[in-house]
This record gives C-alpha cells, structure tokens and sequence, in this order.
C-alpha cells in the first residue's frame, strides 16, 4: 500500500474501495435519519474530493434517505458506505469506521447536536446544532488540514 493511500470496505467485503491522502474532515452527525440508518447514536464521516475515492470491487446500490443526497450501499450486504451529499458533487462522505485502519481521533465537527442523544458526547472541537453556514465550511477544511497535520508530524 502506497503513502497516503487508505483501504476499506463493507461487512461482506463484496464492495472495497480506496481513498488517496487525508480526509477533509472527520464528522459525526446525531441527525435522526443517520440514527435510524446506522441503528446507532451518530454516524461518523471522513469527507474527501470525489477523484480521491473509488470503489476497486464489487457494486453499490443507492438506500436509506431517498432525495438529492445520495446514499451508497453494498448490493449483498447492504452495508452504508458513503455519501454523495446534495448540491456537493465533487465530495464524498464516506464512513469512518469501514476503512481497514480507522482513524483514531474523535470527529473534528458535529452536526445536528439538537438532535442527538441526550448522553451522547464525541469530543469534536466544533459543535453545531444543526449544519455550520457554507462559509463555515472552508475555515473547518483549512482548520482540519493544519490539526491533521500537526498529528501526523508527532506520530512520526
């Protein structure tokens, strides 16, 4: 496996796919259809440009919330797998926890908190009642990238 090039896949492992370089952001979302989606508290989210992800086998089928946002599924096991978010075609969301070496810090944002679990606490150091306005978004990204990058110099 190359510098920078990361590996998962669903539960079956029909459906595998990579990501090249560092998310641009990790997310927890306490949205009641995440809730309902995952049958857990939050979903988590590691958020990169489409042309750093590809699925390299098996086929996905759309599920879950059905609309503009599209949500991606393995066609055997039906295991959630990424997100294409509605009017962000460029980005891809895809779950956390399906890569073959998860992250191991707590999400950087989250989102819908007014709807989350009332025990329910990630660590994140953004919080967000609902979704962070577009122009917040950017200055996550760029907060993110510099954080992510201070990790990775002490773990070397």
């Amino acid at each position: 496996m190359s510098e920078g090039l990361r590996q998962g896949g669903c539960r079956c492992g029909k459906v595998r796919f990579e990501a090249t370089g560092q998310p641009m952001l990790t997310l927890a979302c306490h949205c009641t259809n995440c809730q309902h989606m995952t049958a857990s508290a939050f979903s988590l989210s590691e958020g990169y440009l489409t042309e750093a992800f590809r699925i390299t086998s098996g086929e996905t089928v759309l599920g879950g919330v059905h609309g503009g946002t599209r949500h991606h599924h393995c066609d055997y096991c039906k295991g959630w797998l990424y997100t294409q978010p509605e009017g962000l075609d460029g980005f891809v969301n895809l779950r956390s926890t399906l890569f073959d070496r998860p992250l191991t810090d707590p999400p950087f944002v989250e989102v819908f908190t007014g709807e989350s679990l009332p025990w329910v606490r990630t660590g994140a150091a953004h919080s967000y009642e609902r979704l962070p306005e577009m122009e917040e978004w950017p200055t996550l990204m760029r907060d993110y990238a510099s954080r992510a990058g201070a990790t990775e110099d002490v773990n070397r």
